[in-house]
């Protein structure tokens, strides 16, 4: 019987697979909704990261012949980190997008300077964005987003293996041209509001030319805010189909993006 012996080339093919894997993981955890957040310690990302790396690494495919620390394996690691944070960045944009589409329902409402400091982005955001913001994390919870994180990952090794290739002009192209889904998703959030409180303003203009002597500010601006509360407390049920909507784009982008690499 043959005894296991290891030696030293064992032992970096070993650390290598394990070290680019990593990389990429904690590359996406870096920006990726929910682990990306400012308010996540930094160790508890870590942490996350190492224990993906240490589950998905028996499943990994065979690791490039290429020692950890020569300038191919740098070059590997760079390849990594890039394909992680682009990864993580269109997850990321499917928030962006809700957070963008209510601060526009927000400033037309006339509560643009109602602003609260977003921990996650370490930003200031109108309150009712924060307020669809944790709604849609929690919807993302419960649809077991950060599973799909996960599994999203280990896809990703098995579409695009370590020593695959780099991000190329055509992923940097899609992930550009991504922010068409952004407008578009902040649209579908932000659309019925917003006409309800445009057809309040076009009608607090008629009123006005009416009755020059009528005071706009007492009426118009309590008008506006409860016509636009109204509808967003109406519409707030669609915030879970669109949300579907966006994870489905995003991860179809995702997909593209890996098959594209070369």
């Amino acid at each position: 019987m043959t005894p296991f012996a290891l030696d030293e080339a064992v032992l970096l093919a070993w650390l290598g697979q394990f070290a680019w894997s990593l990389f990429r993981i904690a590359a996406m955890f870096m920006v990726a909704p929910l682990f990306g957040a400012r308010y996540i310690p930094v160790r508890i990302r870590v942490a996350l990261a190492l224990a993906c790396a240490l589950v998905l690494f028996p499943m990994l495919p065979p690791p490039p012949a290429v020692l950890p620390f020569s300038l191919q394996g740098l070059v590997l690691v760079a390849q990594q980190v890039l394909i992680g944070i682009a990864m993580g960045f269109i997850l990321q944009l499917v928030f962006d997008a809700i957070v963008i589409g209510i601060q526009t329902v927000s400033m037309s409402m006339g509560l643009g300077f109602a602003i609260f400091v977003d921990n996650q982005h370490g930003a200031q955001m109108p309150v009712l964005s924060q307020l669809h913001l944790l709604i849609a994390m929690l919807l993302f919870l419960a649809f077991d987003g950060h599973l799909m994180l996960v599994q999203l990952l280990a896809d990703s090794f098995r579409i695009l293996p370590v020593g695959g290739g780099g991000l190329n002009a055509d992923a940097f192209w899609l992930v550009a041209s991504l922010g068409t889904t952004l407008f578009v998703g902040a649209l579908k959030v932000a659309l019925p509001a917003a006409t309800a409180v445009l057809i309040v303003n076009l009608s607090i203009g008629v009123i006005s030319r009416a009755a020059p002597t009528l005071n706009l500010f007492a009426i118009g601006l309590p008008l506006t805010m409860l016509v636009g509360f109204l509808v967003l407390i109406a519409t707030l049920p669609t915030l879970q189909d669109s949300l579907l909507f966006l994870l489905e784009e995003a991860l179809l982008s995702v997909d593209r993006l890996l098959l594209m690499v070369n």
